[in-house]
């Protein structure tokens, strides 16, 4: 995936070029896409800063993982790996236990965010009725 061609253009891997032009290419890409079809990109919520960090986590992870959620979901289970295998339980307890918590903590996901200076409150959003009228008082 994207973190090993990233990890083999930083440690200087062989045939590095190809990763440097892929990885231009992606930046590239993006950047072409704001300026021609400004409409296809959309503006986070979150900060700059924010952004980058939680990619640069979420590459580290896949490093130390040995491969993304879907890379060991889909290609290594059709592969019958074990380890895979391993990954994947892994990464849905994980998934759960976190969704169980936010829930328990009161439902982060139905916090009221601003997103260009409107509040993106949803009443159909169910179990939300205390963020909820927190949005009203917004």
């Amino acid at each position: 995936g994207v973190s090993g061609i990233l990890g083999g253009a930083i440690a200087g891997a062989r045939e590095r070029a190809w990763r440097v032009a892929f990885l231009g290419g992606l930046v590239l890409a993006g950047l072409l896409a704001a300026r021609f079809a400004p409409g296809s990109v959309s503006e986070s919520p979150r900060s700059l800063a924010l952004v980058v960090v939680a990619g640069l986590l979420v590459g580290i992870g896949t490093r130390v993982g040995g491969g993304c959620t879907s890379g060991h979901g889909v290609c290594g289970l059709g592969r019958l790996s074990k380890r895979a295998l391993a990954a994947t339980l892994v990464f849905m307890a994980t998934g759960a236990l976190t969704a169980v918590a936010v829930h328990a903590l009161g439902g982060a996901a139905c916090a009221p965010r601003r997103a260009r200076g409107r509040s993106s409150c949803s009443p159909s959003r169910r179990g939300c009725s205390s963020a909820l009228a927190s949005c009203s008082a917004a």
